[in-house]
């Protein structure tokens, strides 16, 4: 039994999913910056929804988990 193209097929499967989930990291990590951004507060979330595909309310709970994680005391 040869699983050589299947092998190939599940290396290129993880790496793909790993690129996806990198992806969506740093997606994630731009829209709180640019949430964050004191210099644009107008309009701010609905532009993370249009440019995202996000839902405003998905929009809002991210923001404030990254304000939860900001307020956390360091260790």
């Amino acid at each position: 039994m040869d699983t050589a193209k299947l092998e190939l097929a599940a290396k290129r499967y993880r790496e793909a999913e790993e690129a996806f989930n990198a992806a969506g990291l740093d997606l994630q990590a731009e829209a709180v910056a640019l949430l964050r951004d004191p210099d644009d507060p107008t309009g701010v979330h609905s532009t993370v929804a249009d440019v995202t595909g996000w839902t405003p309310g998905y929009v809002q709970q991210l923001q404030a988990v990254a304000d939860a994680e900001e307020e956390e005391p360091a260790p």
